[in-house]
């Protein structure tokens, strides 16, 4: 199991894809349907790495970003 604390708090989708075990296009598609929480920083897409331990459990309330005031 990753230890998702140890990580900085975002990381690169290719690296999302390896500790999530799945192939690097599948966390691109679940970006772009926002059903992985992303953040842009310029033109590339980054994953925050506090939100994919959520993504595999399913829990879809601590998966979404927090609300914005």
């Amino acid at each position: 199991m990753v230890d998702f604390d140890a990580l900085p708090a975002l990381i690169s989708v290719p690296k999302a894809a390896q500790l999530l075990g799945l192939s690097r296009a599948i966390p691109y598609r679940f970006a772009a349907s926002a059903d992985l929480p992303t953040r842009r920083l310029g033109g590339r897409v980054s994953v925050v790495s506090s939100r994919p331990a959520s993504f595999l459990t399913g829990n879809a309330d601590a998966a979404s970003p927090p609300p914005t005031a």
